[in-house]
């Protein structure tokens, strides 16, 4: 078997990784940085840097219009992916946290995208229950409390329209997906995971970006 893990992502790499990335604009900076700054015992929450621009280019590759974010925190996922959207394209944010959000809503005011985000404060089973039940999502982003993933993942594939793509963050859950004993979050991620690689309606590859991130393309 050929082992493809011997590249060691070094700070170094992983600085002209960003380097050769897009890069932030000023709002995402700004955003990125107040974040780490004001919330700093929750900033890890946050999307890595480099995952603003790749949701952006997913956004654009499977031109999306209408999109569904379940977990926004202060918002640096949403406006990156917004900003992608074509001008009359809208995004759905669920969060449960009108503080930590306000931070998003403040970014995206700056960034002349707020009016393609529509923000719903409430449980996000809720939120997504609420939603038409015939295929209309175009792209959906994964990332809110980790034991409540199969549930959204549930509620979001029979939503997602042929060829929509659910990107789904922290499936390697800090490496801890590994442990046999693993608990709470860590043993919820590794039961996502093998739903996810079970589930026939949807195409799935797991792959080594920052935390882990699993693309899954609807069939």
């Amino acid at each position: 078997m050929t082992k493809g893990n011997s590249t060691r992502i070094t700070d170094e790499l992983y600085a002209y990784m960003l380097a050769h990335n897009p890069p932030l604009d000023a709002v995402q900076r700004d955003l990125v940085e107040t974040t780490y700054a004001r919330l700093p015992e929750h900033a890890g929450m946050q999307s890595a840097e480099e995952q603003g621009p790749l949701l952006a280019f997913l956004v654009r590759l499977t031109s999306a219009r209408h999109i569904v974010e379940v977990g926004t925190f202060t918002g640096f996922s949403a406006l990156a992916m917004a900003q992608a959207l074509p001008e009359d394209g809208r995004l759905i944010a669920c969060d449960v946290s009108e503080e930590w959000t306000a931070y998003g809503r403040e970014a995206w005011q700056k960034a002349g995208v707020a009016d393609r985000i529509e923000l719903r404060i409430a449980p996000a089973l809720d939120t997504l229950r609420a939603m038409p039940e015939e295929p209309h999502i175009d792209f959906a982003y994964l990332d809110a409390d980790k034991g409540g993933y199969i549930g959204y993942w549930e509620e979001l594939v029979p939503r997602m329209r042929p060829g929509g793509v659910i990107t789904t963050d922290n499936v390697l859950f800090n490496g801890r997906v590994t442990d046999p004993g693993a608990t709470g979050a860590a043993k919820a991620i590794q039961e996502f995971n093998d739903h996810v690689s079970a589930d026939a309606r949807m195409d799935s590859v797991l792959l080594t970006v920052s935390d882990g991130l699993t693309l899954s393309r609807k069939r």
